[in-house]
């Protein structure tokens, strides 16, 4: 198949391309840097000309309520290029819980993304993903200083990027789901702990301070970003850093 990568320069995307080229699929690349811009719709004909599957894996540039403007409006744009293009299959990548946080903007912005897509002209497959284990650097920066990371006690089960990205090829070269597939890391760590998990392996010698509320994740309430019954991914976080 002819698999358009909106997006596809990026942490997940990249990679998405390269299992997608693998296993014997040809998916393409696009992103600003291709000339494609999802908000202003620049490029899209052309990136799903002739393509059987569009992935769509572009973020918003900020977590605050900006980003409710950037999905509506960069969903708008690709869900008009798919129908145009007779796209016989649309995918994006959300968040496991996106719809039990509405506390947070960003959390609620890709819900709306998720709507969106459902109501859309082409069959589809949301892949939610719990959180990468490439950004827990950036969460723990969050609430850090020179002593201390203060950090609530959310349960995370972080998943690795690749095998994001695996799951995310696997949807896209299948029928559509028109529906939602969890996918998860296979363990669960209050964020604190993973935390001190963390430091530890990096020889970092602050102490992490157990604070309800404390970051973006105080907002989350009970274990709603994990799912134990997700399609459950191999790499552990310990093995992850090595």
């Amino acid at each position: 198949m002819k698999i358009a990568v909106i997006g596809g320069t990026g942490l997940i995307g990249s990679q998405v391309v390269a299992d997608l080229n693998a296993a014997g699929h040809e998916a393409v690349p696009h992103s600003k840097s291709t000339g494609v811009d999802v908000v202003t719709g620049e490029g899209l004909d052309e990136a799903m000309a002739e393509a059987d599957v569009v992935v769509n894996l572009t973020n918003s540039p900020t977590f605050d309520e900006a980003s409710l403007t950037f999905f509506q409006t960069s969903m708008d744009n690709l869900l008009a290029a798919a129908g145009r293009n007779e796209v016989d299959h649309f995918v994006i990548l959300s968040i496991v819980g996106t719809d039990q946080v509405p506390g947070l903007d960003y959390y609620r912005a890709k819900a709306l993304q998720e709507n969106l897509l459902a109501a859309g002209p082409v069959p589809y497959s949301i892949v939610r993903a719990t959180q990468f284990m490439e950004f827990i650097d950036a969460v723990l920066s969050w609430t850090a200083d020179t002593d201390t990371v203060r950090l609530p006690a959310t349960p995370i089960q972080p998943i690795a990027a690749k095998d994001v990205a695996a799951a995310v090829a696997e949807v896209a070269a299948g029928a559509p789901l028109n529906g939602i597939r969890n996918i998860a890391g296979p363990e669960i760590f209050p964020l604190d702990e993973l935390g001190r998990i963390t430091l530890s392996h990096k020889g970092d010698d602050r102490t992490v301070v157990n604070d309800p509320t404390a970051g973006m994740f105080s907002a989350v309430k009970g274990d709603v970003l994990t799912d134990e019954n997700a399609h459950l991914a191999a790499t552990r976080y310990t093995d992850w850093f090595s």
